[in-house]
């Protein structure tokens, strides 16, 4: 099993017009995160990846194209988490089955699941696939807070290795480092990745390191190594350009970046917006001028 420490790209999903999966689209990211913004791995089926919007047979679709596209050169994580206990498992299976070297899941949303129904979640999914699990907690979008003594109780299955840390609290985030040094914490949100260095994360996933995913290397690694000015200062640049793409329009900026470097980044998956408008092309545009 690969190292899952490192700058790890949550990887958008090209689409056809028609809203089928774009293959060759999708190769082509695949392959700009490993050949130009040299990640150590890929976080498939997240949020990025409009996800939630798909059938389970599009989801399997995706797993089996990134991994045949990136086959053994970075780590791969998948993200299986569903509402859907059945399709969560089946989705597990599958992504083994194919070599991923790691299952992600979403805490399980919408209805207010009480902790012991969360816990049984994920181990039920580790139960059917044997595989390693990072619990991905985003409760922004999920309404879902677990605090330190229940992460506690879900590293009580020692296939639970950690957690991708998609939230503002840094207390948090702190009390779980000191608590669990051995279980990993991959930082979720970019623009907040400096901090979240500094508290002693082991890693991050972002979807703008699909095209920023040099910088997000750069904050990391200075941040480890104590240079804490220098980091700042890439990191004030890089919000500069996450601020410009959340108000051109999160998905379709990024997927209109990559066309730009000749990516065949295709159309988001509706209900979302297609596409851009001529004026959002042009901010994009001049995004990628001035910071890419």
């Amino acid at each position: 099993m690969k190292n899952l420490n490192g700058i790890f790209s949550a990887l958008l999903v090209s689409f056809n017009a028609d809203g089928t999966v774009n293959e060759k689209g999708l190769r082509q990211i695949v392959r700009h995160n490993i050949d130009k913004m040299k990640v150590d791995g890929l976080y498939v089926g997240g949020s990025t990846g409009e996800n939630f919007m798909l059938s389970t047979e599009e989801k399997k679709e995706i797993f089996r194209i990134a991994k045949d596209e990136a086959k053994d050169e970075i780590a791969l994580i998948a993200q299986v988490g569903s509402v859907n206990l059945k399709e969560a498992v089946e989705l597990g299976k599958y992504a083994t089955e194919l070599g991923y070297d790691c299952l992600s899941a979403v805490t399980p949303f919408y209805y207010k699941f009480s902790f012991p129904e969360i816990k049984h979640f994920y181990n039920t999914i580790i139960e059917a696939t044997g595989n390693r699990m990072i619990v991905y907690s985003i409760p922004f979008l999920t309404g879902v807070n677990i605090g330190v003594a229940q992460f506690g109780e879900l590293y009580e299955n020692e296939k639970i290795i950690g957690v991708k840390f998609t939230a503002g609290d840094f207390y948090l985030l702190e009390r779980l480092k000191k608590a669990y040094p051995n279980h990993l914490i991959w930082a979720g949100f970019d623009e907040m990745m400096l901090p979240a260095a500094v508290l002693g994360v082991d890693g991050a996933i972002g979807s703008t390191f699909n095209v920023n995913g040099i910088r997000a290397r750069q904050i990391f690694e200075k941040a480890q190594a104590g240079q804490i000015q220098e980091a700042l200062e890439i990191q004030h640049v890089t919000n500069d350009l996450i601020e410009g793409i959340l108000g051109n329009g999160l998905y379709l900026t990024i997927k209109e970046l990559l066309k730009l470097e000749g990516v065949d980044a295709g159309y988001c998956r509706e209900p979302m917006t297609k596409e851009l408008t001529e004026a959002q092309i042009a901010v994009a545009k001049e995004l990628k001028a001035k910071y890419l």
